[in-house]
């Protein structure tokens, strides 16, 4: 193999691996939660942490203090008013780097799921957070909400369900092997070892054709002259 070809090699083994890195070590991550409970506003409190002490086993604990009669009562007019509610993620990976994410549902579903929501976090191969995402399991029974729908929530606190999808490693091509099957044809047109295995007809195609026209066009002649 010559010295090209082990550098393509070595190059993509090393990323390959590279790329297993941070879930091989089995890392933790937390994420801050902080949501917004005014329409069009930028203004973000803190709602709680989430902790995922083990990215392969997905095992994650939830701590989320109990909504003031103030937040609840903000919460309540963002569903009547058929508003978003916007949720702030900021990851903190174990070695100190940081991500943050944005996303939303509607605050009518989150009243009529009864505060209850579930987290997605989607991680890449190497173990790093893509995306977070909110969303609620269960279907609403109307698109928006009444004061009957305020009136019926009975909960103050979130609970939350924190779900982890893992992406896939696509196949790794067999770079060496091409490699190698390139090496060895190159060395046997070198040596005149390549075998021509295309057919008889494949082969000789450029004399049989000629004869075979010369048939038909003595064959014509010969009628003509009969006639």
């Amino acid at each position: 193999m010559n010295l090209k070809a082990e550098f393509v090699l070595c190059f993509v083994l090393s990323a390959v691996a590279g790329s297993w890195g941070f879930l091989e070590h089995d890392s933790w991550v937390t994420v801050e939660l902080q949501h917004s409970l005014v329409a069009d506003s930028d203004s973000f409190s803190f709602r709680g942490n989430v902790t995922i002490p083990s990215l392969n086993s997905g095992l994650a604990n939830v701590d989320q203090p109990a909504l003031s009669n103030a937040d609840l009562d903000l919460l309540k007019k963002l569903a009547l008013q058929n508003e978003f509610y916007r949720l702030r993620a900021t990851v903190v990976y174990s070695n100190g780097a940081k991500a943050q994410f944005l996303t939303s549902n509607k605050a009518c579903r989150l009243l009529q799921a009864q505060l209850n929501d579930v987290l997605w976090v989607s991680l890449d191969p190497s173990g790093y957070v893509t995306g977070i995402t909110v969303s609620q399991d269960t279907v609403p029974a109307t698109a928006e909400c009444t004061q009957e729908d305020v009136n019926k929530l009975v909960e103050s606190q979130f609970s939350t369900d924190v779900l982890i999808r893992h992406a896939e490693l696509a196949p790794v091509p067999d770079t060496a092997g091409f490699i190698q099957k390139v090496e060895r044809e190159r060395e046997a047109r070198e040596r005149g070892e390549v075998r021509d295995n295309r057919g008889f007809f494949a082969k000789y195609w450029m004399y049989i054709v000629p004869v075979v026209l010369l048939v038909f066009i003595s064959g014509a002649t010969n009628q003509d002259g009969a006639k």
